[in-house]
């Protein structure tokens, strides 16, 4: 199976190399693409200046795909990789033991797979993770936060397999004063829904942090699936 995959940046770049990019990304050091070419022009002008969607096509047959929106797997999954790979989080007691029980309980190995799928933690979306993290909000509501903004998923090649099947077929250029607004507005749009439904009161059912880690919740427990 191919795909149409579409990456944003400040650069053209013809031919992706295994082994480069920034080693605290969502999900590590990876090539992060997007089916979405709306997503890909915003994140090519996310330094507020103009920038390019390389289009690629990416020979998805023999690859072993890992994708965290599978209903096998449940939002704290995605998290426990977020908090392994992504340094900054909240100080606090609550927090760290929080951040400790999700990696110890939640995480999967990803080391044997050659690409990931799964959302994209923009700064916005981080931060709603942080709020669950620390217990301001619940698995509930973080699930709802994460699906605002039309977020959409990302598609990361992660082995040098993934990186012999990807061929660069064009490029757009994307002008920033279009594509910097939009992306402004899109998290705007989406912290102002968080806002609103972060003032809802919780329904007595609603799982917290703390409740995750009193009851000892592991992998496979039903009620982690909201």
């Amino acid at each position: 199976m191919k795909k149409i995959l579409y990456h944003g940046s400040e650069f053209l770049i013809e031919k992706p190399e295994f082994g480069k990019g920034a080693r605290h990304n969502d999900y590590g050091r990876g090539f992060y693409c997007t089916e979405n070419i709306e997503l890909a022009r915003e994140w090519a002008c996310a330094k507020q200046k103009n920038g390019y969607v390389n289009i690629y096509e990416l020979d998805m047959e023999g690859l072993k795909v890992l994708n965290l929106n599978d209903s096998k797997y449940h939002i704290l999954n995605w998290l426990a990789i977020l908090a392994d790979n992504r340094t900054y989080w909240q100080n606090g007691s609550i927090a760290e033991e929080a951040k400790k029980y999700i990696k110890e309980h939640f995480l999967i190995d990803i080391t044997p797979y050659d690409i990931i799928v799964g959302y994209r933690a923009d700064d916005s979306y981080f931060s709603f993770a942080q709020d669950f993290v620390s217990g301001v909000i619940s698995l509930e509501k973080l699930s709802e936060a994460m699906r605002l903004g039309k977020l959409g998923e990302q598609i990361v090649l992660k082995s040098p397999k993934a990186f012999e099947t990807i061929y660069f077929q064009n490029y757009e250029n994307v002008d920033a004063e279009i594509y910097y607004i939009k992306k402004a507005e899109r998290e705007r749009e989406a912290r102002r829904e968080y806002r609103k439904r972060k003032k809802e009161s919780a329904d007595i059912h609603e799982l917290f942090m703390l409740d995750i880690m009193r009851e000892g919740m592991e992998n496979g427990d039903t009620r982690l699936f909201r």
